[in-house]
């Protein structure tokens, strides 16, 4: 007898959570989306022709979904995660950044036989780094690279009164830990926060963050010093055409992500 299908609630249709709501109706073997979450129906059943199932409050994800992938922005982060988990479901969080700040989640979800899943999103490598993780990791850094726009209203800068404007060299708007960081760039972050949650964490994760004119491309390389093996990586993400402040990898990332929760054949750590 076949499986049940796995039901995906999104909350949120923006650049990513579209892509990935179109990409479970277009069809992903053992996954159906069982319901969105939106504050204009009209436009999300335009953008999802076909889909026919609920659109509900935030919370209400987790009454009939059995994975929630939170897409919202950062100050509706907990209104979709806390009802989540005490249903016991999978959350799936985009603002990786906001667990930093609600920790009590992940005992909420030991608690209540949940589970958080943290996509890689725009990153490359982090398989490594929970691999290196199990033995000795000395050191992990981040460098991130945007083009100006990518940064603009970034709290971090409006507070700062950085002008990125007409900028001709590269700008260091950024240096210390991802702790620290995270909250000046939370639309820009989330791939600095899935890094030091796969490592050693985020006071102990060095980052800096720059405005660069000269790139096309937001760019992250990542420098790891562990007991088993010294790496470094480089990821060139283009931005998404709707949000220049992700890449359009982390949709396809997202997709991955619950692809793994159901395939057969699951490579990688």
């Amino acid at each position: 007898m076949a499986e049940r299908e796995l039901t995906v609630g999104v909350a949120g249709l923006g650049g990513v959570g579209a892509r990935v709501a179109q990409a479970l109706l277009a069809g992903i073997p053992g996954l159906a989306l069982g319901a969105i979450s939106v504050r204009d129906g009209a436009r999300a059943r335009a953008l999802l022709a076909g889909f026919e199932g609920p659109i509900v409050a935030p919370e209400a994800l987790g009454e009939t979904c059995d994975i929630v992938l939170e897409g919202l922005p950062p100050a509706l982060f907990r209104t979709v995660a806390e009802p989540a988990l005490d249903q016991g479901r999978t959350f799936m969080p985009l603002s990786v950044g906001q667990l930093l700040e609600h920790w009590d989640l992940v005992e909420r979800a030991r608690e209540r036989g949940a589970r958080i899943l943290v996509p890689t999103g725009a990153l490359i490598g982090l398989d490594a780094v929970r691999a290196a993780r199990e033995g000795t990791i000395e050191s992990v850094s981040m460098v991130t690279r945007k083009p100006p726009a990518g940064l603009a209203g970034a709290p971090h800068v409006v507070a700062n009164g950085i002008s990125l404007d007409g900028l001709s060299e590269p700008l260091l708007l950024f240096s210390g830990s991802v702790r620290e960081g995270v909250p000046g760039f939370p639309a820009n972050l989330n791939v600095a926060a899935a890094l030091s949650l796969a490592g050693i964490g985020p006071d102990r994760t060095r980052l800096e963050v720059w405005a660069d004119p000269g790139v096309t491309r937001n760019t992250h390389t990542i420098e790891v010093e562990a007991d088993a093996a010294r790496f470094t990586m480089t990821i060139e993400n283009v931005p998404s055409e709707t949000n220049p402040r992700t890449g359009r990898i982390t949709a396809l990332s997202a997709i991955a992500a619950l692809r793994r929760l159901v395939d057969p054949l699951v490579v990688g750590t």
